[in-house]
């Protein structure tokens, strides 16, 4: 509380104003601010380190769990290899290996936790917001074990989002074992979120990002450091549970051009104007499962039904496809067959998590918005043909466009892009495109994919972060 404040409601409550009051308070104030960190910083420091020692095999678990369940369910085998739900000879049968999984799902949220419904980075926030960052306990074992049974039986999720929320959630178990203040289990939360993306994906940096951008709403030394060497273990422990390798193969790229990268500008508009429309659309399916004259419990099943049918006709929108990531990358898989898998894998994916069922929207997201992404720069290239558009380029840019547009992590979407591929030429068309998205999504778009449902159960979601000058 600055001078001013303490000057209104002293003299609201009929108060006598001291000088000295107001006086004590700012120089409280300049020293708060001053304090960069606290004689607890190297404890919460040193709790970080060990959630991020917990959450990597965690995260490795849970990937190897999805595996498994996609060899029975698909194949018959038990067996954890990485196996695409894709190349399965159920037939028609394959509709209801998805509903199966729904079933099971929506039973475990009406019995267990409704919690574990979505896509878990705004159930997380939600309680960062309204509940002192306190997950209830069996939302640590809960949400992953849904996640892959959805996942695993044909979901078109991906992992992230889950073990997101479980390194969330387990952050938060640990600041309720141990004494430690709300604002120190926000950073334990924030930490082993952080730390789950980074064993997922390599992206250490755009892991610390995102918990700054979406979790702690602050940036505050207290509250990224302890953040950073979480993501920095989980990043030196990755190697013994994940390898060496960048997430996503891809080859080197060469400078862009001035006009390529006006292109890629261009380009990041038509992301910014999809990703209103992705996020919008599911809300809007979501209002309509929730009037089904049906238990909301039987809506994941519903809405799989629809996964199923379109798992049929392209089953490569089945499961968590980070290999057609790969191939929208590579720059190869283009043309009508990429815009007809991009238009079914936003419709199924939408369709189930608008129904309430439990996975992930980062890797659909990637999915979706790298085709459009490719698509945008062939037409672009046809237009321009000098302009030296290079569609691999085009496909890394649609991708993080989409979700700092649908996300509003414009920062955390910029550097997740070149952390997964590693490729630095790629930074300044991601900066222009990305910073175009972000500015068209905000014109159109109140709210954003992550904060939409909080917004409507009247939660205050900050936006912008300031610092608090001082009166004199």
């Amino acid at each position: 509380m600055n001078n001013h404040e303490v000057e209104k409601a002293s003299t609201t409550a009929g108060l006598p104003v001291s000088p000295s009051l107001g006086a004590a308070i700012e120089q409280a104030n300049i020293k708060q601010h001053r304090t960069v960190l606290d004689r607890r910083s190297p404890f919460i420091i040193l709790l970080s380190i060990g959630i991020a020692v917990l959450a990597t095999p965690i995260a490795k678990g849970l990937l190897y769990l999805i595996r498994l369940i996609t060899n029975i369910a698909f194949y018959g085998h038990f067996s954890g290899a990485l196996t695409s739900p894709a190349g399965n000879h159920l037939g028609y049968w394959v509709i209801a290996v998805p509903v199966i999984g729904a079933v099971i799902v929506g039973i475990m949220a009406r019995y267990g936790s409704k919690a574990i419904r979505g896509h878990g980075i705004p159930e997380a926030m939600e309680q960062i917001l309204t509940n002192d960052s306190n997950i209830p306990i069996r939302i640590t074992f809960l949400k992953p074990l849904s996640a892959a049974i959805a996942i695993g039986t044909g979901g078109p999720f991906g992992a992230e989002g889950p073990i997101i929320a479980t390194g969330g959630a387990l952050g938060s178990l640990i600041g309720q074992l141990i004494h430690v203040t709300p604002a120190e289990r926000k950073t334990l939360l924030a930490a082993g979120a952080a730390a789950g993306m980074t064993a997922i994906f390599g992206s250490p940096i755009s892991a610390v990002l995102l918990a700054i951008e979406l979790l702690l709403f602050e940036f505050r030394p207290r509250s990224f450091i302890p953040v950073a060497f979480a993501a920095a273990t989980a990043m030196a422990l990755r190697p013994v549970f994940f390898g060496t390798g960048a997430m996503f193969a891809f080859s080197d790229i060469p400078v862009a051009s001035q006009s390529a990268l006006l292109a890629y500008a261009l380009e990041g508009s038509v992301l910014g104007l999809c990703a209103v429309i992705i996020a919008k659309s599911v809300y809007v399916i979501e209002d309509l499962f929730e009037h089904l004259p049906i238990h909301w419990m039987w809506a994941p099943a519903v809405g799989a039904v629809a996964v199923g049918i379109i798992g049929v006709f392209s089953p490569d929108t089945l499961g968590v496809g980070y290999n057609m990531i790969d191939e929208i990358l590579s720059g190869k898989f283009v043309g009508v067959a990429l815009a007809t898998f991009c238009f079914l894998k936003f419709l199924s994916w939408s369709i189930a998590l608008g129904s309430g069922t439990s996975g992930g929207t980062l890797a659909p997201i990637f999915a979706i918005g790298g085709g459009i992404g490719v698509i945008t720069g062939e037409l672009l290239s046809n237009l321009f043909p000098t302009a030296g558009i290079d569609l691999r380029v085009a496909a890394l840019v649609g991708m993080a466009s989409c979700f700092a547009g649908a996300s509003r992590a414009i920062f955390a979407s910029i550097i997740f892009a070149f952390e997964t591929t590693r490729q630095f030429n790629s930074l300044l068309p991601l900066l222009l495109s990305c910073s175009t998205s972000f500015f068209i999504s905000a014109l159109l778009m109140k709210n954003t994919i992550m904060t939409e449902r909080l917004a409507r159960r009247g939660h205050y979601v900050p936006s912008e972060y300031s610092a608090e000058g001082l009166n004199h």
